[in-house]
């Protein structure tokens, strides 16, 4: 959320008079103004990752725009500094233009343009010092924290098992809903370990149809149905020395959970149509959506199975449960579409914001990535109705008011409650603190419809 803190503008201007009447007008649209008749002395004020932006006069006494605009950039050459000029210095604040100069404004300084010149420089400079704060915060973080997204507790914990597990020859169980990054996770496992120089094999056990996957798991020999004409080496030794993954497990056909269930017991298998025990040597991390127990009290799953892999289990967090991680998840997948696709990468105001976490995401983070997608190719129908720009921007495109930035945190604050409450308003409502119908009136307020929350009756 914006503050009057992050809407600055260092003001360098000789002439008294027009000093004060720049300040005024800046100051009565809500920005906090440093004013300097000298250049040199706003030089010693301005400070690194200065958050405004630099209004000057051109011609000073002493240091003048120019040489000014030279020495700001030698500090930071993305601080948008904007100069103000004489008619007759026109050419030369066109060609301070083309040295790195923001823009410039022509003498006598209509307060209307001054103000769309200065909030336009503002919003270039948010977004410079977002990107380069996000910069910062990936570049700071430790290679799992790089790979493994999060500052939530539920993302601070998972990272904290894999890094526990991840050495250790144990084999392991993944629990997470479609979308949620298992094999993000598995492969994370596979690299943080003593095997990560071996192979990293994934088979979806439910994208291949019966007659095929275990062929494909086990291999076979020539000759040993129709069609075998030469010896084929199945995943689980192709993965000899490093790690197979197996994705949907509960899709996994009985009879191979069996074959399945020897291989991690005695660590050897035989090829189909073959007599020959052939020892392997493999990590098995299995990942799946369904409870397992569940689907063996059902018969649909091998209770032995389920348990020789239950030794380590890990239950990856799903979206909804971790909000407060969407944006930077948002952000990080916004640069690489934007490469993709070859376009600009765009900005997120408040109400975008909050319009993202005030969603389920049941497609998790996998659907967050599309949704970037989309809105980098400008066809996001979930964020296209709430304006673009930056975080500190509302509809219109300029720097929201306070009463503006203090409804869309209130909206934000509804939108986790009822996503914690899944959808019911009297546990919502006694979350925040606040009785049943206000909890209507100001979902009412803000255009909430209880309908978007997974709603369990209320």
């Amino acid at each position: 959320m914006t503050t009057e803190s992050d809407r600055q503008v260092l003001l360098i201007e000789d002439e008294p008079e027009v000093r004060e009447a720049a300040r005024l007008t800046l100051e009565l649209a809500g920005m906090a103004v440093e004013s300097f008749e000298r250049a040199e002395d706003a030089l010693e004020w301005l400070g690194e990752d200065y958050p405004g932006i630099v209004l000057s006069d051109i011609k000073m006494p002493g240091m003048d725009g120019l040489e000014l605009l030279q020495q700001v950039r030698r500090r930071d050459p993305e601080l948008p500094v904007i100069l103000v000029t004489g008619h007759g210095d026109i050419g030369m604040a066109v060609e301070a233009v083309k040295s790195g100069a923001y823009d410039f404004i022509e003498k006598p300084v209509a307060p209307d343009h001054l103000l769309e010149e200065v909030k336009r420089a503002l919003q270039t400079r948010a977004l410079i010092l977002e990107n380069r704060s996000l910069k910062q915060q990936l570049s700071g973080r430790s290679r799992m924290e790089s790979r493994i997204l999060g500052d939530s507790p539920a993302m601070v914990q998972l990272r904290a098992l894999i890094t526990n597990i991840a050495d250790a020859d144990v084999d392991v169980l993944l629990f997470g809903e479609t979308g949620t990054g298992k094999e993000l996770i598995a492969r994370t496992l596979h690299d943080f370990s003593h095997r990560r120089d071996g192979k990293f094999v994934a088979l979806n056990c439910g994208a291949l149809p019966e007659s095929v996957i275990e062929s494909e798991l086990f291999g076979h020999e020539a000759g040993a149905f129709t069609g075998a004409h030469k010896r084929r080496i199945g995943k689980v030794e192709y993965a000899h020395g490093g790690t197979l993954f197996l994705d949907e497990l509960e899709s996994m056909p009985m009879h191979l959970q069996i074959k399945m269930l020897r291989v991690l017991q005695e660590r050897c298998l035989e090829r189909l149509g073959g007599n020959e025990s052939i020892p392997v040597d493999v990590r098995v991390v299995a990942a799946t959506k369904r409870d397992l127990l569940e689907a063996s009290a059902a018969g649909e799953f091998r209770e032995d199975l389920y348990y020789r892999l239950n030794v380590a289990t890990i239950a990856i967090p799903p979206l909804r449960e971790r909000l407060d991680d969407v944006p930077l998840l948002f952000r990080c997948f916004l640069e690489p579409a934007a490469q993709r696709f070859n376009r600009p990468v765009p900005s997120l105001n408040g109400d975008q914001v909050s319009a993202l976490m005030a969603s389920n995401w049941p497609g998790n983070v996998r659907e967050l990535q599309h949704e970037a997608e989309r809105f980098v190719l400008g066809i996001s129908t979930r964020l296209a109705s709430r304006g673009s720009g930056l975080a500190t921007s509302n509809e219109g495109g300029t720097l929201a008011s306070l009463p503006e930035q203090l409804a869309a945190y209130e909206k934000r604050l509804l939108c986790e409650a009822l996503t914690r409450s899944e959808g019911r308003i009297t546990d919502a409502a006694e979350q925040l603190g606040i009785p049943r119908k206000k909890m209507y009136l100001r979902m009412q307020r803000h255009g909430i419809e209880k309908a978007r929350f997974a709603v369990d009756g209320d």
